[in-house]
């Protein structure tokens, strides 16, 4: 029986699905609809209100609408309906104060997972290196792996408020490096990568003549007044930067799979070139909603109010649990917790799974700074009180877990 496995090149050879060997990442294979099959609940996907009902009322009636017009049968272009680029286009320029051309600095993708590794696919080749911080989200390191490089870690630490330290990223630096990939804020730690932390990383970019791939999905939501910068917007990085967008968190929309990414002509001249043959183009239904998502943007401000006291609840109820602590969330809908005292990543997941009947994400899939962390998605689950529910199953896992180890 031939080992299809040597046939796989070295990038993908390694890269398991769970059919044959068990995986624990909840977005990878039958792993979330299994656990779902036996009665399970899922806190592991950044899917904010999941699995409650959550379409703005304007965004339903233009899906329906749609549907009855039959319009939607038809392909978008390859990079994106017109309209589409617009209405990103009007938004990007109100957030940034940069003049977005919508046939020039934008495209839309199936979602930011493929706005990310499509792209970093121009720029690395066999050998390229990218510099990461870790922790942060797994297709970082993933993913200039499948295109033939290598992700180069760099350390965050928690009690640097996980920002950015120059002196990491200089040591890492090679004559391989091609360049820096950050998610911004950060996920899995909620961290808003702060201005002088940025400023000090963009000069070290442009000084070393590198590409920055910002992946600003979890933009939406800043809490406490922190100042949130887009790096294209800083002095050397526009012709240098692709900033990749999502609808999924912010406006919570992750099953329309729309997202898009912003740069310099430059650089969109090649995407727009490529995007029939790697995109292949956005669904017609979802662009026509994101549309509508995107102008009509009073579901940001309710989602804001809720999930900002979502993540003072989540904050109280974790962080009073001996041998845990957490800061409070600085964006989005996830709250990071070091679960060190415990056990490790593994394991602390494993008994929330076992006990609480509850998935959440191991921190040590995030980097190996991740180790000893675990995230959990706070946004899921449409009311308080449901959402509350599972704070306090969590919760008296982890206090149990503390228990059996004299930790009080």
């Amino acid at each position: 029986m031939i080992d299809i496995k040597t046939k796989i090149n070295d990038h993908f050879r390694d890269v398991q699905g769970g059919l044959f060997e068990s995986i624990s990442k909840a977005d990878v294979g039958e792993v979330v609809s299994n656990f779902a099959l036996q009665g399970g609940e899922i806190m592991a996907w950044a899917d904010p209100f999941y699995p409650d009902p959550s379409l703005p009322r304007s965004v339903k009636d233009t899906l329906m609408k749609a549907i009855e017009d039959g319009y939607v049968a038809h392909y978008t272009p390859p990079i994106g309906m017109p309209k589409l680029r617009e209405t990103i286009a009007r938004v990007v320029s109100k957030r940034t104060g940069i003049p977005i051309n919508p046939n020039r600095n934008v495209i839309v993708t199936p979602g930011s997972d493929s706005g990310l590794i499509y792209s970093m696919m121009p720029f690395i080749s066999a050998g390229d290196e990218v510099l990461v911080p870790s922790p942060s989200y797994p297709s970082n390191f993933l993913n200039p792996r499948l295109l033939g490089g290598k992700a180069v870690p760099v350390p965050l630490s928690f009690e640097d408020n996980y920002q950015p330290n120059i002196e990491e990223f200089k040591k890492r630096l090679s004559d391989r490096t091609k360049m820096v990939l950050i998610t911004h804020p950060n996920n899995p730690t909620t961290t808003v990568f702060r201005r002088k932390n940025l400023e000090i990383l963009c000069e070290f970019i442009v000084k070393n003549d590198l590409i920055l791939v910002s992946d600003q999905a979890f933009e939406d939501h800043i809490f406490d007044g922190i100042e949130f910068v887009s790096p294209c917007t800083l002095p050397g990085m526009w012709e240098r930067t692709l900033t990749v967008c999502s609808i999924s968190k912010g406006i919570g929309l992750s099953g329309l799979r729309i997202g898009y990414i912003i740069s310099d002509d430059q650089i969109m001249d090649t995407l727009y070139g490529a995007a029939v043959n790697v995109l292949g183009a956005s669904c017609t239904l979802s662009s026509l909603a994101a549309i509508t998502a995107l102008e009509d943007d009073s579901h940001l401000a309710r989602n804001f109010e809720k999930l900002e006291a979502r993540r003072r609840v989540a904050h109280r109820i974790f962080n009073s649990i001996p041998g845990v602590r957490t800061a409070i969330s600085e964006s989005g809908i996830l709250s990071w917790l070091d679960v060190s005292a415990l056990g490790t990543s593994e394991e602390v997941a494993d008994r929330i799974k076992r006990d609480a009947k509850i998935l959440v994400n191991p921190g040590s899939q995030y980097g190996a700074q991740g180790e000893g962390f675990i995230r959990i998605v706070t946004a899921c689950f449409t009311e308080e009180s449901d959402a509350l529910l599972r704070f306090e199953r969590i919760s008296a896992v982890l206090e149990q877990m503390a228990a059996e180890r004299g930790i009080s």
